[in-house]
């Protein structure tokens, strides 16, 4: 399958939690995170969604939101999957941050070049890649 979202993760579907307009599906990546997404239930019954099949989630890098240093802190974001900052592309306006999840896994992050300055971001520093669950698409093979 090939997109223009830079962010492909591939898992399988742990659960799918019914609703009367849209669904919460939540999937196992192979590193042990999960990532939630939410989708409209005719979506979920034209990809024949269901618990134990594969699945591939797909995240526009600018989507994703950059955090350090979140101990005590909560937020709404249903998705925080933390990693290592495996490199630091630093455009005019823009950088594009590399998570690495683990188990072969990288997140792909179109932060401003104001916000990776003011994080003061690093190449092996520890990171949380933030997104909501409506801002992931599910694909399945064909």
């Amino acid at each position: 399958m090939k997109t223009s979202a830079r962010n492909q993760l591939t898992g399988i579907i742990k659960t799918i939690k019914k609703g009367s307009v849209n669904d919460e599906v939540v999937i196992s990546l192979s590193g042990g995170q999960e990532v939630s997404a939410i989708i409209t239930c005719e979506s979920s019954k034209q990809l024949a969604l269901k618990a134990g099949s594969p699945v591939i989630a797909l995240v526009k890098s600018t989507n994703i939101i950059v955090a350090t240093d979140l101990d005590h802190v909560k937020l709404s974001a249903r998705n925080q999957l933390s990693g290592i900052i495996s490199d630091i592309n630093r455009g005019t306006v823009n950088s594009v941050i590399e998570i690495d999840l683990g188990d072969g896994t990288t997140l792909s992050a179109g932060i401003t070049l104001k916000s990776t300055e003011q994080l003061n971001l690093t190449t092996g520093q520890s990171a949380t890649a933030l997104f909501k669950a409506s801002d992931v698409i599910l694909g399945v093979l064909a």
